[in-house]
């Protein structure tokens, strides 16, 4: 064993963090909450990782349930390619494996939507293989502890700390480890005010001798967020409204939404949109006097800015576009983009 995973291990307690997915060796349930925290928090994964187990305890029950129940439950949790990824992963092990989750490292990763990190999280925690986990808090700790200033996000650091994570492993216990060193990284060596007082490295640490901690680790590409202005179509009577299903190739694939203008740019007058109306057969030059319900969402890459107009019609006839026309009573039981959800949960009564 070597000094730095000796000193992890002395130093992790594995009831620290008591995570659900931590109590079970069960590939299928691992699976599901790794593909989960993917870009998102524990505090906020948790109740989707309770609610997949509940509604879909096996993975054969997944790879059968319809993909708008799937999204439906995965709503609010954003980055939806991991939901549709879910249900072809699932299908795969089902008709690739006969049903039982793969047991190595490289049928594991062959799944859908599964990367090098999954994979090893997977193969380690379920199957106990010798496989280094290599995730923000694995990368935040290692740069640290090691002074590694080569950035985390280029072809060359992505292979230095892969390397270097993999020979700190602890091959015989690399479930544990794997734990320990996330664990560590959350709870002590943290993005924002570490505990170096508490940090069982701090003699050692290359970040707290040079001063570094905060410049550590590196990344070389600055994300510049653009913006998306959507503008939508609140179309009802006294017992309907029109929605319609996203096809296209974007992250609300398969999501509901209202009739919708999109533009990569803030429309100054509502000619574009009074045009839009027009050559959807809807006549509604009254409705934009009444007041417009402004959203704003912010995923990694995109600043959403949602502007919902309210048009109430005698009849609602109109077909075009794959608009569906469905009851107002059963408008909760799709599943829509966040910002559409916190329209709706804010103007549902009112549009009762």
């Amino acid at each position: 064993m070597n000094f730095f995973s000796k000193k992890l291990l002395e130093w992790y307690n594995p009831d620290s963090r008591n995570l659900p997915w931590k109590q079970t060796k069960d590939a299928y349930k691992i699976w599901l909450s790794e593909i989960i925290l993917q870009q998102t928090r524990v505090e906020q994964g948790t109740p989707y990782y309770h609610a997949f187990v509940k509604n879909f305890p096996t993975v054969q029950q997944l790879a059968k349930a319809p993909l708008e129940d799937i999204l439906k439950l995965w709503e609010g949790l954003g980055y939806y390619s991991r939901a549709r990824n879910l249900q072809v992963a699932a299908s795969e092990i089902m008709n690739l494996h006969n049903g039982k989750f793969p047991n190595t490292y490289e049928n594991i990763l062959k799944l859908k939507g599964v990367g090098s990190y999954t994979a090893a999280a997977i193969s380690s925690f379920a199957f106990n293989l010798p496989y280094a986990v290599l995730d923000g808090n694995v990368f935040r700790v290692l740069s640290r502890v090691f002074g590694i200033e080569t950035p985390i996000d280029s072809t060359e650091g992505k292979k230095q700390f892969a390397h270097l994570a993999q020979s700190l492993l602890e091959k015989k216990q690399p479930a544990l480890y794997n734990q320990a060193i996330m664990d560590f990284g959350a709870l002590v060596c943290k993005p924002q005010q570490p505990l170096c007082n508490q940090c069982p490295f701090s003699s050692t640490c290359k970040a707290l001798e040079q001063n570094k901690i905060n410049l550590l680790p590196v990344k070389s590409k600055k994300l510049i967020k653009n913006n998306r202005y959507l503008y939508y179509f609140v179309l009802f009577d006294n017992e309907n409204i029109f929605i319609r299903q996203r096809s296209d190739k974007d992250i609300w694939k398969g999501l509901f939404e209202f009739p919708c203008y999109e533009s990569n740019q803030p429309i100054e007058n509502h000619q574009q949109l009074f045009l839009f109306l027009k050559e959807n057969n809807i006549d509604a030059l009254h409705s934009f006097n009444k007041g417009v319900f402004t959203y704003k969402q912010t995923l990694s890459h995109r600043h959403i800015h949602g502007f919902f107009y309210e048009i109430p019609l005698k009849r609602l006839s109109m077909v075009e576009n794959n608009w569906i026309c469905i009851p107002k009573s059963a408008i909760s039981d799709y599943p829509y983009p966040k910002i559409i959800r916190a329209y709706l949960e804010d103007r549902l009564l009112s549009l009762s």
